[in-house]
């Protein structure tokens, strides 16, 4: 028996290869599908199925590929409809690969079709579950997801959620390796473990979802409080999912197109198209081409993109470091952003010694911050997320979480401000969107709330992230 987590951090993903006697499975693909099919010629195996846990939201799978290419068929559990052809699996029924069983187990309530995967070894004992975003290591799947589609409020979606884990995961033996669809940093729950494997026996204990004790109102009152508003692109991923996609191949080839400066600049003339700049936030704010927006390869690269620029369907054009343009095309391919049309050639330098135009982003230390807040009195926008907000912040900072910056621009100030987050990625994406729609009276703060703290601005009391509800 061969169980391998394919973990993707920056999706905080994991895809699943399972492998006995030859024969291979493998569970939630990412885009990218050659790896897997790598794997299985340098073992001389055959790819025999792709499981589907549900479709979906937070990246597009790579089953459509990976079938195509493997010959493989995608199996979905019960309730699934998508409109391309595929294996409706039954509740209850079993697939054999090599000597190991996966066995199908329904269980809806993150959406209608979300399916857990059983796997027995050779003996027939249950040794994994593969659970997709049905439960989570610390958390379960958000139940409002999937309301449009199965004509049901969250509240609805929950009490089915508490049903499906009391009736077909809780009653599973203590010993089995639970291996989820995400880990911390996902959007698709709200208090996910840093830790991508556990015991079910530990859950058992540590996740408040399955306590033992919990009555199906208080699980939905605990599973819906507090939930944040999903990503703007995540029901268009789900379109992807279940409709279907370019190839991959297609999308590497359209956006690993060389531009000069000058067929970029009439590129982003003609087309409309998002000019996203990759690079680290320290280079970004020293230059950059005017109306450029920043999200970095090397922070939470494809999640913000796909909470800021929301529309898959956008055209982008790429600026990024030499050697990184095919990364940062798969990875915005991974959210389902397929519209790359082309990189800047030579990077930021090329349009520098081609004499065009550049613009930078105001960004003071921390302390020079401190002063100017306290000589001038400025205002201090934070852009964390509510929960490190409510942790520790400036004392009369205004909170206006980055994910929610396009929807709460009136409540911007209208003088001079302060931009800060916590370590100073957020903030310098924050300053490039308001740059490029015109509004220059914002200040970024170098090194975020951990150079504040050292600075000794005025802060609310400590309360630990863990004791917030």
């Amino acid at each position: 028996m061969n169980v391998e987590q394919i973990y993707t951090g920056c999706l905080a993903q994991g895809a699943y290869y399972i492998e006995s006697q030859g024969e291979i499975a493998i569970i939630d693909p990412l885009r990218e599908v050659q790896p897997y099919l790598d794997k299985a010629e340098a073992l001389g195996g055959k790819i025999k199925y792709i499981f589907e846990t549900h479709f979906h939201a937070d990246f597009v799978s790579g089953h459509l590929t990976l079938s195509e290419k493997s010959g493989a068929p995608i199996v979905y559990g019960p309730q699934a409809q998508p409109t391309f052809d595929h294996y409706q699996a039954q509740d209850g029924e079993e697939f054999s690969i090599g000597k190991l069983t996966l066995k199908v187990l329904h269980t809806p309530g993150h959406t209608m079709e979300s399916t857990t995967y059983l796997l027995r070894d050779e003996n027939g004992k249950d040794h994994a579950l593969f659970t997709g975003d049905t439960l989570f290591l610390g958390d379960v799947g958000r139940p409002d997801l999937a309301q449009k589609a199965a004509s049901m409020t969250q509240e609805e979606l929950a009490g089915l959620l508490f049903d499906s884990l009391r009736q077909k995961i809780m009653p599973l033996a203590d010993d089995i390796t639970v291996y989820p669809g995400h880990g911390a940093g996902s959007a698709c729950g709200k208090n996910m473990m840093d830790a991508t494997v556990d015991t079910l026996g530990n859950q058992k204990k540590v996740n408040y979802a399955l306590r033992a004790d919990m009555t199906k109102e208080e699980f939905i009152k605990e599973l819906t409080d507090g939930l944040l508003p999903p990503p703007a692109y995540f029901p268009l991923n789900v379109k992807l999912n279940k409709e279907g996609y370019d190839s991959i191949d297609e999308v590497m080839q359209r956006g690993l197109q060389a531009l000069s400066p000058e067929a970029f600049e009439a590129a982003a003339a003609e087309t409309g198209a998002v000019v996203l700049d990759v690079r680290s936030e320290a280079e970004f704010v020293k230059g950059f081409v005017p109306k450029s927006t920043f999200i970095g390869l090397d922070g939470d690269f494809a999640p913000w993109v796909g909470a800021l620029i929301g529309d898959v369907a956008q055209p982008i054009l790429l600026i990024a470091p030499e050697g990184r343009e095919e990364e940062a095309i798969t990875r915005l391919a991974r959210v389902g952003f397929d519209r790359v049309l082309g990189y800047l050639e030579g990077g930021f330098p090329a349009w520098q010694a081609a004499g065009k135009e550049v613009d930078q982003i105001p960004t003071i230390s921390s302390a020079e911050a401190h002063q100017r807040y306290q000589a001038e009195k400025l205002p201090v926008v934070d852009l964390r997320k509510p929960g490190e907000y409510t942790s520790e912040h400036v004392e009369d900072a205004r909170n206006i979480p980055l994910a929610q910056l396009n929807d709460k621009m009136s409540e911007l100030p209208e003088q001079e401000a302060l931009l800060h987050c916590q370590g100073g990625y957020r903030s310098v994406i924050a300053s490039s969107i308001l740059q490029a729609r015109g509004l220059r009276h914002f200040v970024n703060v170098d090194g975020g709330a951990d150079a504040m703290k050292e600075s000794g601005w005025p802060l609310t009391d400590y309360i630990c992230p863990s004791t917030l509800k």
